[in-house]
């Protein structure tokens, strides 16, 4: 049975060629009667669904840090502002993992000078993260300051090690998007060598 339906519908595509054919023979052949009509072509074309992904950006890929005035005679700083780092959850909570949060780190390698001059540890850049929360949900919260090498205790390590720029407490709460940024701060000793730096902070997003 499965068979003969195969056959009935091709016979069926074949017949309905040969009338429109015989149609159209006809309509070249004598003149258009009445008005002709028109025939509206809709199509609705949905999005393509595809499983959510969890994923970071980061706003810049530098920053340039500016001397400020300082309390300590002994002491320079200077000052930037860490980029816009945005994370984005466009995954369903089905898709989500029990128990799972994700968390973005940054630690920070020495600023290297100019030839002939001495290195400037990690550990004297520190950064005061922040979250951008405006219906003060608490879903996504900012790292602790960092202080620095020069600061008192006991927080005194700098970005030497993997330190929290923000972290989620359930990555099934944080759906969405959600920005982060950090004021940075690096201090030295009035005595440090003038040229030019550079360091790298690397920022990684894990869950």
């Amino acid at each position: 049975m499965a068979n003969n339906g195969v056959v009935l519908r091709a016979s069926a595509a074949v017949l309905g060629g040969i009338l429109l054919t015989g149609v159209a023979g006809a309509a070249f052949a004598e003149d258009i009667v009445g008005d002709p009509d028109d025939v509206d072509v809709n199509v609705t074309i949905e999005e393509i669904t595809e499983p959510g992904v969890l994923a970071m950006t980061v706003g810049g890929d530098s920053v340039s840090l500016v001397e400020g005035a300082s309390t300590d005679p002994g002491v320079r700083e200077f000052r930037g502002q860490l980029p816009t780092v945005t994370v984005r959850d466009t995954r369903t909570a089905d898709e989500i993992p029990d128990g799972a949060y994700w968390y973005v780190i940054g630690t920070a390698t020495d600023f290297v000078a100019d030839p002939g001059q001495e290195s400037i540890s990690a550990g004297h850049l520190g950064w005061t993260p922040e979250v951008e929360d405006p219906e003060g949900t608490g879903v996504v919260a900012p790292g602790d300051t960092v202080d620095t090498v020069l600061d008192s205790p006991p927080n005194n390590v700098g970005l030497v090690g993997q330190e929290l720029l923000a972290m989620a407490s359930t990555s099934e709460e944080a759906i969405g998007s959600w920005n982060a940024t950090a004021d940075l701060l690096l201090k030295v000793p009035s005595t440090v060598a003038p040229g030019g730096y550079a360091s790298t902070l690397t920022l990684s997003l894990f869950e």
